[in-house]
């Protein structure tokens, strides 16, 4: 019998995001289009010999108790199915924090997944998906991955034509790390929701058009309809991140902007060798860069 499982667990982007109103629940009602990228953790998990769940990460800042969402996964299924044992987590950290690209909601997914198959609960997607919702709006969606659209608070998918072709580069200032909670709330208590004009101009519905015409011409269409309704309230608070997403379109690149909550500032490039040459124009010693690819898939054999 198996006694291990290894899974690669890939980041997300937003294209797309749009608030559409305040929950009394304090979440948002959104209309977000999510794309993984192949920016990856590595999730390994092991069989051990007690009921304990021991998390451990490469990366010493991510927490590994039980606030770390990878834990929570873990002892969610635990309390569902209560033949599981104990297990021993490993995380391969090379999804930055604090970014808005879901690496700790990847993590959680990757835990979901990865336990499903090394104990054969028989779990199918949709199921997954439930108790994933359980643990953060994001996760869903790192469970099945791909292009998708996404409403209610984030947790209701809808599946995308793949977008397979889409080269990125990835931008992380090194010192600037935003909470998804306070850009949420500096956008609810600013009133930016009455002053959002993405609905008049029907953005979400030209998004998913050019996406789903799926051709050579999906790249450009894509890169000037991005949109990203929290780019209002946390911009004004970081001009490097301003400075930075001039910087990239400066660069030749077919868009930019900030993804999720930030401090992630992503460009689409027309091809790979465009791609490296912005990569290397905006690298400096307070920026990591990454040039990625878009993935069909979040959740893979390591």
């Amino acid at each position: 019998m198996t006694s291990r499982i290894s899974l690669k667990a890939a980041a997300k982007i937003n294209l797309y995001l749009e608030i559409t109103g305040n929950r009394a629940d304090g979440y948002h009602d959104l209309v977000m289009i999510l794309q993984s990228i192949d920016l990856c953790d590595r999730v390994d998990i092991r069989k051990i010999g007690t009921d304990e769940i021991q998390v451990a990460c490469t990366n010493p800042e991510v927490p590994c108790d039980r606030t770390n969402l990878a834990y929570k996964a873990a002892a969610l299924l635990q309390s569902s199915f209560p033949d599981i044992g104990g297990m021993e987590i490993l995380i391969d950290k090379q999804i930055p924090m604090g970014a808005g690209l879901a690496g700790g909601s990847a993590n959680a997914a990757a835990v979901l997944v990865g336990i499903d198959r090394l104990w054969d609960l028989g779990l199918t997607q949709s199921q997954l998906c439930e108790l994933a919702a359980q643990l953060g709006s994001d996760i869903p969606f790192c469970v099945i991955g791909g292009t998708a659209l996404a409403t209610g608070r984030g947790e209701i998918l809808s599946p995308l034509p793949d977008l397979t072709d889409l080269v990125l580069v990835i931008c992380k200032h090194r010192q600037i790390a935003i909470s998804t909670p306070w850009a949420y709330q500096t956008f609810r208590s600013q009133g930016l929701l009455v002053t959002s004009q993405a609905r008049n101009q029907n953005l979400s519905s030209q998004m998913v058009a050019a996406i789903a015409l799926n051709d050579e011409s999906t790249p450009v269409k894509v890169g000037r309809l991005l949109y990203n309704d929290l780019e209002r309230a946390v911009l004004p608070a970081y001009p490097q991140l301003v400075s930075l997403k001039n910087d990239l379109l400066n660069q030749e690149c077919l868009g930019a902007m900030m993804s999720g909550s930030g401090s992630t500032i992503f460009a689409i490039a027309a091809d790979f060798d465009r791609a490296q040459k912005i990569a290397e124009a905006v690298k400096t010693d307070d920026i990591d860069v990454w040039v990625v690819k878009s993935l069909a898939r979040s959740i893979f054999d390591a």
